[in-house]
């Protein structure tokens, strides 16, 4: 079973520095395009970052400049360096990716992770 399981978050003060990981589990041949999604106290859940497969990135006005989304094609994984952490970056944090699969037939399919608190706060 493929999933997609996050981890990295947690409590910060202002300024303070996060790395968030996703790590796909399971039967795959590849991510493909990803991102990173947040969901803060009484907001709907926007996306933030994408990678495309080609390397091309985007990121949400207010986050341009502190953060950055990478993957490790080795590991499966995919990251979300956070810097310079608001108190505004309060959220739970998603991953999603399209996973090229392996079983039980080649295809591609869209996960999304279980999501990781990060709070920041004095």
């Amino acid at each position: 079973q493929v999933q997609l399981v996050e981890s990295g978050g947690g409590l910060v003060q202002p300024g303070g520095s996060l790395r968030l990981s996703c790590a796909a589990s399971g039967r795959i041949f590849s991510i493909n395009d990803m991102g990173w999604y947040r969901q803060g106290p009484g907001k709907e859940r926007e996306v933030i970052a994408t990678l495309t497969t080609g390397g091309t990135t985007t990121y949400t006005e207010s986050v341009k400049g502190r953060f950055t989304i990478s993957k490790d094609n080795v590991k499966n994984t995919v990251y979300l360096q956070m810097n310079s952490l608001k108190p505004e970056d309060t959220a739970v944090y998603y991953c999603n990716a399209d996973i090229m699969i392996e079983y039980p037939r080649p295809a591609m399919r869209n996960y999304w992770g279980q999501g990781t608190q990060v709070t920041v706060s004095s």
